[in-house]
């Protein structure tokens, strides 16, 4: 298959990066453009740093993330939640997963598992925590796979359509 995961100038590929989350995630041209400047916002903060993952040199799927901040607008969001289930200590000390897209043509070979265990085994943090679509999905049970576990669900986020859950997961990740 050719795989290649490495360290990703993600401000200098955020449209190849987007195009994958694009079809990954169902997103049209409006959330994309509204996307490319949250992400090269992200890409300035302290620590944050992302991976991609080519196939003949061709980006298929892509990981970033960064130390968490409470001051972060995600964690404005998902703290009352949080705390709510008294969970929001996962808040600190953590690193988290921002976004973790692989290409539909490029799902179940191991390439998000490789991707988020890379980003993670590197971060200095004791745990790491993120966001999906709260149903269950194959993402989900990757997450779970790795020992992520449910803090919260039903997590509404403004202007999405559907409810989030946020997980946590002890560093370093499970592996199979």
């Amino acid at each position: 298959m050719d795989l290649v995961i490495g360290p990703l100038d993600l401000s200098a590929h955020v449209d190849e990066a987007l195009a994958v989350q694009a079809v990954a995630f169902g997103l049209g041209a409006d959330e994309v453009a509204v996307r490319r400047q949250i992400v090269l916002r992200h890409m300035t903060f302290p620590g944050a740093r992302a991976l991609g993952a080519t196939v003949r040199g061709r980006l298929v799927g892509f990981v970033y993330g960064m130390p968490n901040d409470r001051a972060h607008w995600w964690s404005t969001v998902v703290e009352p939640y949080l705390r709510a289930r008294g969970t929001d200590f996962w808040l600190d000390d953590s690193f988290v997963i921002t976004e973790l897209h692989v290409h539909p043509d490029h799902q179940n070979r191991g390439i998000g598992r490789t991707l988020i265990t890379t980003i993670t085994d590197s971060a200095g943090e004791p745990r790491s925590i993120l966001s999906a679509i709260d149903t269950d999905s194959p993402a989900r049970g990757l997450y779970h796979s790795l020992g992520y576990h449910d803090l919260a669900r039903q997590v509404l986020f403004p202007s999405a359509p559907r409810p989030y859950a946020v997980m946590g997961a002890p560093l370093p990740l499970r592996r199979r």
